[in-house]
């Protein structure tokens, strides 16, 4: 039986771009503040809010709370499942630009 096309085994948890965006962000084990979020990946309170709520309901990234001063702070920080997941997601990326989708094309040849 063929093996399947590598499109199959995206995760659709990183369908969005600021999901996808927010994981890479994440990816150095960094424990990153909300607001330094919302800079680095140049999108709204509403949105980032609305992804990392979606990430945390997968367990992909874990949230802690707590003040800075008097100011409330949100952390945010990749889980071993989620950086699991994102790799994952990579790997079939990186594996549809190199064979165009298609798992044996190096051993059927280019013809």
């Amino acid at each position: 039986m063929a093996e399947k096309h590598p499109r199959l085994r995206l995760d659709d948890n990183f369908a969005s771009p600021i999901r996808f965006s927010l994981m890479a962000a994440l990816l150095d084990g960094d424990e990153l503040d909300f607001a330094t979020l919302a800079h680095i990946l140049q999108v709204g309170d509403s949105a980032l809010s609305k992804s990392i709520s979606h990430l945390h309901a997968t367990g992909y990234v874990s949230t802690r709370r707590g003040e800075v001063g008097s100011r409330p702070r949100t952390w945010v920080r990749s889980t071993a499942r989620g950086e699991r997941a994102f790799g994952a997601h990579l790997q079939a990326l990186q594996e549809i630009v190199e064979f165009g989708g298609h798992p044996a094309r190096d051993e059927a040849g280019s013809g």
